[in-house]
């Protein structure tokens, strides 16, 4: 590239970087302008500090606490009497499912008794009523109403026996 090529060049990037640097400078006197108009407008109104409640202290005294590493309720000893599952009741089809997959889809009411359908995950609707067993936990069925089956699940407490534990299989879940 020749020397005076170079010159046009150097001059041309000159001239375009100055344009551009003029054009940044301009429009500050409208900015002004509006910023006039924002301080004019009468100031908003500022909500007061809200009131800070005194803070209350908790004296521990872990004398008169239960130790947290002692359950809350006296523990039966395994065996002692309590619920148990039923280990000779014949299985009721509906036990071979898990309650989560259950699937309440109505109700139907027959010579005065109320069922409640439920679907399983195969597409199957079957009937239940108070007195049936559902689930895998010997889930015993409670109560049937409009919008769910009341289950009564017998599972282990993690202490060698057992518990009840209320369950339901309500309209419309899963």
């Amino acid at each position: 590239m020749s020397l005076s090529m170079r010159r046009i060049l150097a001059v041309f990037l000159a001239t375009a970087l100055l344009g551009t640097l003029a054009a940044c400078g301009g429009g500050t006197n409208e900015l002004k302008a509006d910023l006039e108009v924002m301080k004019k407008r009468p100031g908003g109104r500022i909500d007061p500090i809200p009131e800070i409640k005194p803070y209350e202290s908790f004296v521990y005294d872990p004398s008169q606490l239960r130790s947290p590493f002692q359950p809350s309720v006296p523990v039966v000893a395994p065996g002692a009497g309590g619920v148990r599952p039923d280990a000779r009741r014949n299985r009721e089809f509906l036990e071979g499912f898990s309650l989560d997959t259950l699937k309440m889809v109505g109700t139907l009411k027959q010579s005065g008794r109320i069922y409640g359908l439920v679907q399983t995950k195969d597409g199957l609707i079957h009937r239940v009523s108070v007195g049936n067993y559902v689930g895998q936990n010997d889930g015993h069925v409670s109560a049937v109403n409009d919008s769910k089956i009341a289950v009564v699940e017998i599972v282990p407490d993690g202490l060698g026996g057992y518990m009840e534990r209320q369950a339901a299989i309500t309209l419309g879940t899963n």
